[in-house]
């Protein structure tokens, strides 16, 4: 079994075996923003605030956080 790593998603932490990807982390922390990221309606950000690839292995201790895009409706440029 593969030793365990522990990252902090927005206000929670979540347990991951080590080698596990940014996508899982958010998956882990709330399904429905890992579909989010997936459907790239959100993404993610690192403790700087600096975007990061989904696929991304991450490191013990790692901070994200999952930003949800903006919609703009049909009328937004009138």
């Amino acid at each position: 079994m593969l030793p365990e790593i522990r990252v902090f998603v927005n206000s929670g932490l979540v347990d991951l075996p080590a080698g596990s990807a940014v996508a899982e982390a958010v998956r882990r922390f709330a399904p429905a923003l890992g579909d989010r990221v997936t459907a790239g309606e959100a993404y993610v950000t690192d403790g700087r605030g600096i975007e990061v690839d989904p696929d991304q292995t991450l490191a013990s201790g790692a901070i994200l956080r999952v930003v949800v895009r903006a919609r703009r409706g049909s009328n937004a440029d009138a």
